[in-house]
């Protein structure tokens, strides 16, 4: 409980996963490296307190809505965290010093009722259309796809939201 008093800042952010290189890229033994490139940030950080009623147990209650080529792809809820950020800010200061500006991600926003829901996460959807259909339906992102994210209640945004569109790396 002391780990939450030091949470100052909450956002939004979108952790991009190159899923075509992981595989290659977990066996050099670097783990996901190349896979995980620069992640996006909504345009609001706001402290816990301007969360109001969305802030409890340190998890934001509020409804993620994610949009691929404008089409509702899911609106899962925070509120079903396994662990609020307090317990995953003290979990990582057991082996490391956090110094200020540390950002702790809590990873993939998802419920218990996926089905009504939707998801966050296009390989956690095709994992579920494997267990459910035998075979993933959800195709991958593609170049010229858009992704958009938003973080609501009260018809209120408090980060500002995230859109994007796929585009091929110049390297």
């Amino acid at each position: 409980q002391d780990a939450l008093s030091h949470i100052k800042l909450v956002l939004l952010i979108n952790d991009w996963s190159l899923r075509a290189i992981a595989p290659i890229e977990m066996k050099t033994g670097f783990g996901w490296v190349q896979a995980k490139p620069a992640c996006s940030v909504a345009p609001f950080a706001v402290t816990p307190d301007e969360l109001g009623e969305a802030w409890q147990d340190g998890r934001v209650h509020l409804p993620l809505e994610v949009r691929v080529n404008d089409a509702w792809f899911g609106n899962p809820h925070g509120s079903e965290m396994a662990f609020g950020f307090h317990e995953l800010v003290a979990h990582a200061a057991r082996t490391r010093d956090l110094v200020a500006g540390t950002i702790i991600g809590s990873g993939t926003v998802s419920n218990a009722d996926y089905a009504t829901l939707g998801s966050c996460c296009i390989s956690e959807r095709r994992a579920i259309e494997m267990i459910e259909q035998g075979k993933p339906q959800t195709s991958f992102l593609r170049f010229g796809d858009r992704v958009s994210l938003v973080a609501s209640g009260n018809k209120k945004s408090p980060f500002g939201s995230i859109s994007q569109q796929i585009v091929a790396a110049n390297f």
